[in-house]
């Protein structure tokens, strides 16, 4: 084996708790998922219609320790039997992550394993490798409540970004239109649902940025669009959400298309990933793989549950930084943003 292709770690416990879920999960080799557990908090921030982070991170104090306990009983481990444990260190809600990431800490220190932090858009870009054949290079679409970005991943090297929104994340959107069109959190899946009984004609939606050069993103000018509709019609019958939800997503997915498009033509790559809860969006797949048959590039999604935040990305993740022998003490801080870092958060190499 190459010297850039170093021997994985054998068991990597991952724990994920950048927003409102707490998940963990322990990884064989990079690439199988021995157990993972994921405690959501629908229900915690369904009253709210979005994260509240104090509540987010009070939960997560609550449920960590069962989380793990469970991750380590489905998998039929101790602590000790583990080679390494890896933890989000970050983007996402300071207070979410300290959760994890001291409890990461401290299990590391007791059980005298090694310790790696990890990014967690590395972690989002390698759920589509977990399980999967060789795929390299490829562009990797990250699209979650707070990124929007394009990147190009190759062997040997950190993720280079191509484009990023340059204002709200793509997810975000989705979850800001649901809320104005009163439907239930989550908001994503819940527009999605609507939007399949609406005609994505029955709008004009524009398309941000459709005639600039570049790879960037923008979605605040299309939430506005949508907040200046709904005011425009006042009360809102059921066909009015449906057609509203509808036009949305059409034009969203539009964007990030058009976007991902030149991205592969720039590159001159045939490989797309896309990554994030965002990726769950069945229109989305559906017109991913269309475009696909029409120019001649193979996209690939994670499976439904690796789309949204999860341990296993984490922890095949760490499982390539530790192989490479990137370790990092107890005084790891976490932090709410900051650019994929080829020094601290290496790309996942396989």
């Amino acid at each position: 084996m190459s010297e850039s292709n170093p021997p994985l770690i054998e068991l990597v416990l991952g724990i994920e708790s950048s927003c409102d879920e707490m998940a963990a999960a322990i990884v064989r080799g990079g690439r199988e998922i021995v157990a993972s557990v994921v405690h959501g908090q629908a229900q915690v921030h369904g009253p709210y219609g979005g994260v509240v982070p104090e509540l987010a991170s009070r939960d997560h104090v609550r449920s960590v320790s069962e989380v793990v306990a469970g991750t380590l009983e489905q998998a039929g481990l101790a602590p000790e039997e583990l080679d390494g444990v890896a933890v989000t260190a970050g983007p996402g809600l300071i207070g979410s992550l300290l959760v994890g990431l001291s409890f990461g800490k401290a299990l590391a220190y007791r059980a005298g394993l090694p310790l790696v932090g990890v990014h967690h858009l590395v972690g989002h870009l390698a759920s589509v490798e977990l399980g999967a054949r060789e795929i390299r290079p490829y562009i990797g679409l990250v699209i979650s409540g707070g990124h929007t970005a394009l990147y190009r991943i190759e062997d040997a090297a950190p993720p280079a970004l191509l484009g990023e929104t340059r204002d709200d994340a793509v997810g975000e959107a989705f979850d800001k239109v649901a809320k104005l069109l009163g439907l239930p959190f989550p908001g994503g899946p819940s527009l999605a649902a609507a939007a399949e009984k609406g005609r994505p004609d029955a709008v004009a939606f524009p398309r941000p940025m459709a005639h600039k050069s570049g790879l960037d993103f923008s979605f605040s000018g299309l939430k506005t669009a949508v907040a200046l509709e709904v005011e425009r019609r006042g009360a809102l019958s059921e066909t009015d959400v449906a057609d509203l939800a509808a036009s949305f997503q059409a034009a969203a997915v539009d964007v990030l298309l058009a976007r991902a498009r030149r991205a592969l033509s720039q590159a001159g790559l045939r490989r797309i990933a896309v990554v994030g809860g965002v990726a769950a969006n069945r229109h989305l797949r559906e017109e991913m793989a269309r475009a696909g048959e029409v120019d001649g590039f193979e996209s690939l999604f994670p499976p439904m549950a690796l789309c949204t935040d999860n341990a296993a990305m984490i922890a095949a993740a760490g499982a390539t930084l530790l192989a490479r022998g990137v370790r990092h003490g107890l005084d790891l801080n976490a932090f709410s943003r900051v650019p994929i870092d080829a020094t601290l958060f290496p790309s996942v190499v396989q």
